[in-house]
């Protein structure tokens, strides 16, 4: 076709330029891109290509955490360019927002105040939060308990198992207390529900000298920080994985939780790394 445009734009041919155009059905631009630089090109190909593979290893990246991954990579690319190739090439995730309560705050159990809003957080082992949820297999339904700090958002505890008691929370707490140094005046916080509630897990507690902080009666968004770990865990992980089996699912949430999520997410309120490597850059910096 670029060649019959060619013959038709020659000094023998007595067409208007505007008739041309018309019956090769082409625009003016494409004709004079062509005849400039004899084939189109694409300025952002290089960049495309490594945006698709972020986007491919890392599907729930959002254009701001792309752009930051690609910094660490030492690809200079602004997030306004990043956020137009995604969006041309339809890399920008639509997420469902929904909030489901698994929480059972109806119980006789003592409840303890909301010690988080007086809280300036500094450095790590001031805050822990901690929170439940459950995870479908193919013919159950199993419970994850985490705990979380703070300030690194680095997640020191885990258990999953396929009931929801007490226990499930100790096991979780009790890998945090295992992995850290529990310094004086550090608060738990969590929601009502029975299981942080239960006398076993609040006596856990205040054996550790750890102060114990709740969420207000029909309040999630107290917890809003371990809200968000456990939807960014079903985005993620739980929701492109369908685990049949519960040791199939403890492998991956495993790996996702300590190879992934504290070792290679980038993390937006840190400054866009992980948390481990985060939490290696304040121990640096105390140590100098």
């Amino acid at each position: 076709m670029h060649n019959l445009s060619a013959q038709l734009l020659s000094s023998e041919t007595a067409l208007p330029i505007a008739s041309i155009f018309e019956t090769l059905e082409l625009s003016r631009a494409t004709h004079y891109r062509h005849q400039s630089s004899g084939a189109p090109s694409d300025p952002d190909l290089e960049l495309r290509d490594h945006i698709q593979r972020l986007a491919l290893e890392w599907p729930q990246y959002g254009y701001r955490r792309i752009t930051a991954e690609l910094h660490r990579q030492g690809v200079e690319a602004n997030h306004k360019r990043v956020l137009r190739l995604m969006r041309e090439d339809n890399l920008l995730c639509l997420r469902k927002r929904r909030f489901i309560c698994t929480t059972d705050a109806s119980h006789s159990l003592a409840v303890y105040p909301n010690l988080v809003p007086e809280l300036t957080l500094s450095s790590i082992n001031q805050l822990w939060v901690a929170d439940i949820t459950y995870i479908r297999l193919l013919r159950e339904f199993v419970y994850l308990a985490v705990i979380l700090d703070a300030y690194s958002r680095r997640v020191i505890g885990w258990a999953l198992e396929p009931y929801l008691e007490a226990e499930l929370a100790i096991e979780a707490l009790r890998q945090a207390l295992a992995s850290r140094q529990v310094e004086p005046g550090l608060i738990h916080h969590s929601d009502r529900g029975v299981q942080y509630a239960s006398s076993t897990y609040t006596d856990l507690l205040k054996e550790q000298g750890i102060r114990i902080s709740m969420s207000r009666r029909g309040n999630p968004y107290d917890n809003a920080q371990a809200e968000r770990f456990m939807k960014t865990l079903k985005y993620e992980e739980v929701y492109v994985f369908e685990y049949e089996t519960m040791s199939e699912a403890r492998a991956r949430i495993s790996q996702f939780l300590e190879e992934v999520y504290n070792q290679k997410r980038l993390h937006s309120a840190i400054g866009y790394v992980p948390p481990a490597e985060y939490e290696q850059q304040l121990c640096q910096t105390t140590d100098a």
